[in-house]
């Protein structure tokens, strides 16, 4: 099939307002712990969701993965489990950096880490990066996405400045840059292990278009073993806490102004929707070509301009100055430049061969 790099742009863009977006029904769910309604989630995200659209797009899941080789599937398995450890400690990172200067941060780390690791494991990044004038344009893109995560880390820095006495005092009594640095970089290089444990599934992907499967839907296969990883790490967290919280009957038990059946349906509809973040990665993936690395760039730079849209959305920019908000929006310019400029770069790719 012929890439099409701005249709991949395209899938790109939706994977990303699915990722900035799925935690918005999660604010609906009301009287249940974190750990009951990340779990409740999860199980959509990681199991059902994953399960259920790859026996719906793709021929012959179970005799696919039968197929393939159980040095393929276990590095698809444990890239999920430390991508889950990445996951985990990003909260950390949000607790002694702050929400703008961690996730800058640690998204920074992913998107360098997870973009650039592959095709140097590879050994095309010298040859097929740096030796092409494609490579060098997607190389610039990335640049470009790296600068706009710093300057919409810069404007959350600035817009925490602006916090009343009291708010401050609260982000400076859990602020600790030292350890906050540490565990932002443990963060962002597990989550990109993500991007690892996709490309470690290219030969599962293989042997899914053998078995008949459309280009399209190559990857949703890789996406089961994967994802089963992560649910292995966050199950395994999520217990944990019932057991120190005691909040495990919260699934079952009704209690006065707890609508569980509610928090279910909020649970369902957030889990499903963090996996349609993947779900149009896969697809977007098959259309970037030979540089389909900088897949992850142009997902990291998307999740970032829709989870900040939603953030001026429902007002958490609301009184920020004006320095504050031209940076926001210098930020903003730079990340959507970004992927205008890696889906260029795929395209003097294409046009080439």
């Amino acid at each position: 099939m012929t890439p099409h790099p701005a249709l991949g742009v395209f899938f790109h863009w939706l994977g990303g307002l699915a990722s900035g977006s799925f935690y918005v029904p999660y604010r609906g769910v009301k009287g249940w712990a974190w750990e009951t309604y990340w779990l409740a989630g999860g199980f959509f995200s990681w199991i059902i969701a994953p399960w259920t659209l790859g026996f719906l797009m793709t021929n012959d899941l179970l005799p696919v993965l039968r197929e393939a080789s159980s040095t393929d599937l276990s590095w698809c398995y444990l890239f999920g489990v430390l991508w889950g450890l990445g996951g985990l400690t990003f909260g950390l990172t949000m607790r002694y950096l702050g929400m703008s200067l961690g996730m800058a941060v640690a998204l920074g780390y992913c998107a360098a880490f997870g973009t650039l690791m592959p095709p140097i494991f590879r050994g095309e990044f010298a040859g097929q990066v740096l030796g092409t004038a494609s490579g060098r344009v997607i190389l610039a893109g990335i640049a470009v996405c790296l600068l706009g995560i710093a300057v919409a880390g810069l404007a959350g820095m600035s817009k925490e400045r602006e916090l009343s006495a009291e708010q401050k005092q609260a982000v400076v009594k859990e602020f600790n840059l030292k350890k906050g640095l540490l565990v932002a970089t443990f963060s962002g290089v597990m989550s990109a292990c993500f991007s690892y444990g996709l490309a470690a599934g290219d030969p599962i992907k293989l042997i899914a278009l053998r078995h008949g499967t459309a280009t399209l839907w190559q990857g949703l296969p890789v996406l089961v073993v994967l994802l089963l990883g992560g649910f292995t790490t966050n199950f395994l967290w999520c217990v944990a806490l019932h057991i120190r919280n005691q909040t495990g009957p919260q699934y079952l038990r009704s209690a006065a102004g707890v609508p569980r059946l509610a928090n279910y349906l909020f649970c369902a509809l957030a889990g499903t929707t963090w996996y349609l973040q993947f779900f149009f990665y896969t697809m977007g993936e098959t259309q970037m070509g030979a540089y389909k690395f900088s897949s992850w760039t142009l997902h990291m730079a998307s999740i970032i301009i829709f989870s900040t849209l939603w953030g001026i959305g429902l007002h958490e920019w609301k009184g920020a100055g004006r320095r504050t908000l031209r940076l926001l929006a210098i930020g903003l310019i730079l990340l959507v430049g970004s992927t205008v400029i890696v889906g260029y770069g795929n395209y003097l790719g294409s046009s080439a061969r």
